[in-house]
């Protein structure tokens, strides 16, 4: 039997997702992506998980579209393919819990738009980053998006107008990874941030989460309304009272989620 595209662990709290097509280096064909949508949808509604932690099997974490499988396509599969690509990086942005990519090997294209995309990503020192559409004729556009909003306008421009590669230390400098750290200290710096997320109030988290990207997009004022009236809503929550007397009483928080 063929082996499934997307592999799921789950542990403490934390989902671990994998894409599995490393023969292809992680190609995000339609099936990978509606596997990788269909997963995400299923971690929406377990309120088991707390964090997500999204990687690729192999030397790879993702290399982009599945150009052999665009090429069999026209205009109309084209359009459909981008579509279902947009929606799954929203569905990232929209997810109840934090998503952190995983970054060992290339992440190039759409596999450079997957680590923009997710909330947080952690690199080993040997990923390499790229969004080299420009080099085949096809201007990385989609990717563009979520690189634009992850780095400073000029280093997404010289990224999309060179398509070269950029390492891991100096994505980091960019922002468009948290940190890099050596390979084999990779899947420890993973795990301890995912653990520490974890540990925190999973109500305050999905009060947060979907507050930073709106207020992201507003003028200041606006962002400060908007944030004024989450923290309200946060203040009544059970966790926010739980967390306070734990705090004032110097032990530790029981989270309950509310």
């Amino acid at each position: 039997m063929d082996e499934p595209l997307l592999l799921r662990e789950d542990r403490d709290g934390v989902a671990r997702l994998t894409m599995n097509r490393p023969a292809a280096r992680n190609a995000l064909s339609r099936a990978l992506m509606a596997a990788l949508q269909d997963e995400l949808d299923r971690i929406e509604a377990d309120r088991s998980v707390r964090v997500a932690v999204l990687s690729g099997a192999g030397p790879a974490f993702c290399a982009g579209h599945d150009l052999r499988e665009l090429r069999t396509l026209g205009r109309d599969g084209h359009a459909a393919v981008f579509a279902q690509c947009s929606a799954l990086m929203q569905r990232i942005v929209t997810l109840r819990v934090p998503v952190i990519a995983r970054v060992r090997g290339i992440a190039t294209a759409a596999g450079c738009q997957l680590v923009a995309t997710c909330d947080l990503a952690v690199a080993a020192q040997s990923a390499r980053f790229a969004t080299p559409g420009v080099n085949i004729g096809l201007f990385c556009s989609t990717p563009m998006v979520a690189l634009s909003r992850a780095v400073g306008r000029k280093a997404a421009m010289e990224m999309l107008l060179t398509g070269e590669f950029v390492g891991a230390d100096d994505a980091a400098r960019l922002g468009l990874v948290n940190r890099a750290v050596p390979d084999e200290a990779l899947d420890e710096a993973v795990d301890a941030l995912a653990a520490r997320i974890a540990s925190r109030s999973p109500a305050s988290v999905a009060y947060g989460k979907p507050a930073f990207y709106r207020q992201a997009e507003m003028p200041l004022a606006s962002a400060y309304e908007f944030a004024a009236e989450v923290m309200v809503r946060n203040m009544g929550a059970a966790d926010a009272a739980e967390g306070i007397g734990a705090f004032l009483e110097r032990r530790e928080p029981a989270w309950t989620g509310a």
